[in-house]
């Protein structure tokens, strides 16, 4: 029964940095991807799904179009059930359109983003795809997360410990450690430097767009410190 469910309802995830022509729900809805005026972002778009399709996949989903950016309420939802998303996909396509065949993982901009992060430690299935489609290094195996030889880039790349990037556990465990992984990364809108955070920390806060940058970040570690009692995060803070 597991297998016919998997069959039917196993989806796939798309983890990529926004660029420019990035089409949004109201774009697409009700109407054929195929069928759109062409947008580097709709290429991208088109291309995820005609990947998903050929690995088995009947569901793709991504962030661009799969979220109703205009509803405040949809909004905090899908940013409290981010990271529970990506834990649930059967397979995350990660889409570094920076790198090229003799290019190194390590120098996409995907490492420096914030939202990133925990899409990679969440997904317990990852495939990383360069800019023209193909797998990185080619390197067709089931999962790239248990590649000996791509592990060590990954953990060259994010600071990460092999044991994390295959298997992450989200809570309040090595709280400073996580927020380092973090101290190196950026988001468009700075109170997404906190709310990125949430699902990896599995905390529950409003999602409050318009606050600054240091009262997302004073919120989430008042948290932290409340649930795990580990006041050296305050340290980290001053590094």
């Amino acid at each position: 029964i597991s297998d016919a469910v998997l069959e039917f309802l196993g989806f796939a995830m798309l983890s990529h940095r926004w660029e420019s022509g990035e089409p949004l729900l109201r774009d697409v809805e009700g109407r054929c991807i195929y069928d759109l005026d062409d947008t580097d972002g709709l290429a991208k778009l088109q291309n995820f799904c005609n990947l998903a399709f050929q690995r088995n996949f009947q569901w793709a989903w991504s962030d661009t179009c799969c979220i109703d950016k205009d509803s405040s309420a949809e909004l905090q939802e899908a940013i409290g059930s981010m990271f529970s998303w990506y834990r649930q996909s059967s397979l995350t396509i990660v889409y570094l359109s920076d790198v090229f065949d003799d290019g190194s993982l390590a120098n996409s901009v995907w490492f420096k983003r914030g939202w990133t992060l925990q899409e990679l430690l969440a997904s317990h299935t990852v495939l990383f795809y360069i800019q023209d489609w193909s797998l990185y290094m080619n390197r067709d195996v089931a999962n790239h997360k248990t590649d000996s030889a791509l592990l060590e880039e990954l953990h060259e790349a994010t600071g990460i410990a092999d044991q994390h990037l295959r298997e992450f556990y989200p809570g309040m465990d090595h709280a400073r450690s996580r927020l380092h992984w973090a101290s190196g990364r950026r988001t468009t809108r700075p109170e997404d430097v906190a709310y990125s955070l949430f699902g990896i920390f599995q905390v529950h806060l409003p999602v409050l767009y318009g606050e600054t940058e240091q009262n997302a970040l004073g919120r989430l570690l008042a948290e932290i410190i409340s649930r795990s009692g580990d006041v050296s995060v305050l340290d980290w803070v001053g590094e």
